[in-house]
């Protein structure tokens, strides 16, 4: 089944607009755990305006004692990434290009620009024992030059079908998903997805486009759990993918 690894990115923002430390990343780590989830994503950033890098050690400490659970740390590694990543050593690594002051990830990978400076950071974190996968738009030609680079997976950013959902244009987008999706296994690439996916849009994406190993959620969650509640939101997204 596809597994569902919580973002809490949007828990360390409600964090930090006080100094008091609630709500508390970690707690809402072991909540969603509990509830069922398969792991936790972070994207820290350079201004550390939500995730710190206090949080992906204490984050690295509650996961080493669990072992089941996965950890995703997901960014650009051209910034400063790169040093959480060789101390706690995730799971998984996903790179994602946005600039410093970016208000979310808003592309995919340019592999003819970037590769070259690309690879000798994917050997150097399979090297050390974590997944690599690289956050990549929908487009098929570029999947067999991710595999050549070393990528383990690609992570689907999503938006732009969360963008078309519901409209006329919803057929046409989501059939660059699955083309690309086709073209990623051919490659020998599994496939990961995220970005403004939610309760609603989530099951056509996951029915249209088959073989998703695992999704990242975290504003949407954050935000359905403000009303129903983080534990029992996950179980709605895991009922979605299949597990309840």
């Amino acid at each position: 089944m596809t597994w569902l690894s919580v973002n809490l990115n949007k828990i360390a923002l409600l964090r930090n607009a006080r100094t008091i430390g609630i709500p508390s990343v970690t707690r809402a780590a072991t909540i969603v755990l509990d509830a069922g989830a398969h792991g936790i994503t972070v994207h820290p950033r350079p201004d550390e305006r939500h995730i710190r890098k206090s949080d992906v050690y204490d984050l690295a400490a509650l996961l080493s004692k669990r072992p089941e659970a996965e950890f995703n740390i997901e960014g650009n590694p051209f910034h400063t990434m790169l040093e959480l990543v060789r101390a706690v050593r995730p799971h998984q690594c996903t790179l994602v290009p946005d600039a410093p002051g970016a208000f979310t990830s808003d592309q995919g990978w340019n592999l003819a620009r970037d590769g070259a400076r690309l690879q000798p950071v994917i050997s150097e974190l399979r090297a050390l024992g974590t997944r690599v996968s690289l956050f990549m738009d929908p487009l098929p030609e570029a999947m067999s030059r991710a595999r050549a680079l070393g990528a383990d997976r690609i992570e689907l950013y999503t938006e732009p079908y969360a963008g078309a959902f519901g409209t006329p244009e919803e057929s046409r987008i989501l059939n660059q998903y699955v083309e690309a999706a086709q073209a990623a296994r051919a490659a020998g690439l599994g496939i990961n997805a995220g970005h403004d996916l939610n309760l609603n849009n989530l099951p056509r994406f996951l029915q249209a486009v088959t073989g998703v190993i695992e999704v990242s959620i975290g504003h949407a969650l954050t935000a359905d759990a403000l009303e129903f509640g983080l534990a029992e939101t996950v179980r709605r997204y895991l009922e979605v993918l299949g597990e309840q």
